[in-house]
């Protein structure tokens, strides 16, 4: 039971905090509303579950010890996020659905194997937690931690839709637009500063 509580604990604190993920689901929250963030946040948690699995079962020992491969994660995740950063930043304040789409399913599939802050949060893990070769607690902690993480990204998605009554003028979507973007790249610009002095 101390197990799970924990679990829920480590996965709670990393996936309600900001992060790509959660600036990504509350942009497209205020830009799209809430429904149209679901898939973005179902694949988020399928692709999430999925590394978790992957590098629980023996890919995290390989790339953790392979200080090149981290370094390449880090340097191309930190330049996809900076790119879609800069695509939030620049984007319309005036939202046409043949121009703009919301996040995809697979979108979010993907967008957590180049996602560096997914990787320190799926090592820090499987390490903490001692999962390497734990088929049965690797289970659980995939588990609690994709439906944890769902949750948390869906609530982000929600946030945005529900402040998008603030930003009912060209002027105020833009401005958010623009320091979601730049938060964006903050971020980005974070975790590869992380990745160079490690």
């Amino acid at each position: 039971m101390t197990f799970i509580i924990a679990i829920c604990l480590y996965s709670f604190s990393m996936s309600i905090t900001p992060g790509p993920t959660n600036i990504i689901m509350m942009s497209a929250g205020v830009n799209h509303g809430f429904l149209k963030t679901i898939p973005f946040a179902a694949g988020s948690a399928l692709g999430f579950g999925a590394l978790v699995v992957a590098t629980g079962a023996g890919l995290g020992s390989i790339v953790a010890n392979n200080q090149l491969f981290m370094t390449v994660l880090g340097v191309l995740g930190s330049a996809f996020i900076i790119y879609m950063g800069y695509k939030i930043a620049v984007s319309s304040a005036e939202v046409k659905p043949s121009e703009y789409k919301s996040p995809s399913f697979l979108y979010g599939v993907v967008f957590q194997w180049i996602n560096p802050k997914s990787w320190i949060a799926c090592l820090a893990g499987i390490g903490a937690f001692n999962l390497v070769g734990a088929d049965e607690k690797l289970f659980i902690y995939t588990f609690f931690y994709a439906s944890i993480g769902f949750t948390c990204v869906l609530v982000w998605g929600y946030a945005g839709s529900k402040i998008s009554r603030l930003l009912n003028s060209k002027r105020n979507l833009r401005i958010f637009n623009m320091t979601m973007g730049g938060g964006l790249i903050l971020v980005a610009v974070y975790l590869f500063y992380l990745q160079m002095v490690s």
